[in-house]
């Protein structure tokens, strides 16, 4: 039997933990903003605090100069004032309604937490397109129509900068906070026991279908989309590869050889998977390690690589005999 009007000794529990959480987010970085370019392969990282800007900040205001945009100062922003003491708040009227345990003052405390939340994700895009659209038009480089907003989360191309945006440790443990909040709020409510009782199949669809959605490669756009390594724009799909971080980031090439050269000149780039086009396919990329490969110089591909990639040996055997070449493996091509 639920009780109307106090909670649990667990939730009460629960919300102390959550409490702990959000004034933990005081401390540490809330998000981070991760630049990466050719000339800084070690990448730049901007730390978004509750109350300051850290990581490699003169390094970027110096580079954002050349393209207009505005010099990142913490004293400039209001938020890194007032942010600090709203956590604060949210903490200590958590660590209240875990020794009030009335469900009503639980659910206050998840209402205000929610409106934060979706307030703070609202100011931070408007942050961030203001940042990116506000230019200066007397800047060094201008590119007609290009704004340079980044992304709030996820990954985006900023000419050739790859920026990623996520969470940091502070922002984990904030949000952590409060799905322990709404977890409290909907087990006081009886609205978690309903859930499991009738074992929603809808959703349970949902998330079978998620779980099976495709994480493969990008297509190929022939004609627009450009080599990383070499820089030209890749129209012929047959020897072109793909390289996908373990950030989500997509490299795509026009030549095994340029996918060979990008990797040998990254080694530190942390890897999610490596395709490269079917020969015989139509704009299909397949798994590089489980590819044959057969090079001929009568293949003649963009940057001179000359190698072509089957899903079987025997097809590879076949193009090997048609084509006067040499059947070779992957591991053979990337060391």
């Amino acid at each position: 039997m639920i009780n109307n009007n106090k909670i649990s000794n667990l939730s009460a529990i629960l919300l102390v933990v959550a409490g702990i959480f959000i004034f933990a987010s005081i401390v540490f970085p809330l998000w981070r903003i991760e630049m990466d370019a050719p000339q800084y392969p070690e990448g730049l990282t901007l730390y978004i605090h509750s109350n300051k800007i850290g990581g490699d900040v003169e390094i970027i205001n110096g580079l954002n100069h050349y393209i207009g945009m505005k010099t990142l100062h913490a004293d400039e922003f209001i938020e890194f004032s007032v942010l600090p003491y709203i956590l604060g708040f949210f903490g200590i009227i958590t660590l209240i309604a875990a020794f009030v345990k009335r469900r009503k003052f639980v659910n206050w405390v998840l209402g205000l937490f929610v409106v934060f939340g979706v307030l703070a994700m609202v100011d931070f895009y408007r942050w961030l397109y203001d940042y990116g659209h506000d230019l200066d038009p007397n800047a060094a480089i201008i590119v007609p129509g290009m704004a340079y907003q980044p992304p709030m989360l996820g990954f985006k191309q900023l000419l050739n900068f790859g920026v990623y945006s996520i969470p940091d440790l502070g922002g984990w443990v904030m949000f952590l906070g409060g799905a322990l909040i709404f977890f409290v709020a909907a087990l006081e409510g009886g609205f978690l026991n309903k859930f499991l009782k009738k074992r929603n199949v809808a959703i349970l669809g949902l998330f079978m279908m998620m779980s099976c959605a495709p994480d493969g490669p990008d297509p190929i756009a022939l004609n627009k989309d450009a080599c990383e390594h070499c820089k030209m724009t890749i129209s012929n799909g047959q020897f072109a590869g793909e390289i996908i971080t373990k950030k989500g980031r997509v490299y795509k090439f026009d030549d095994m050889f340029c996918v060979r050269d990008y990797r040998e000149e990254n080694p530190d780039m942390e890897l999610k998977a490596t395709y490269i086009h079917y020969f015989l396919g139509d704009n299909e990329l397949i798994p590089a390690e489980s590819a044959f490969y057969v090079k001929s110089s009568e293949f003649r591909s963009p940057m001179g690589g000359n190698i072509a990639a089957f899903k079987s040996e025997a097809e590879a055997l076949e193009y090997q005999s048609k084509m006067n070449g040499e059947l070779i493996m992957w591991s053979s091509l990337v060391q």
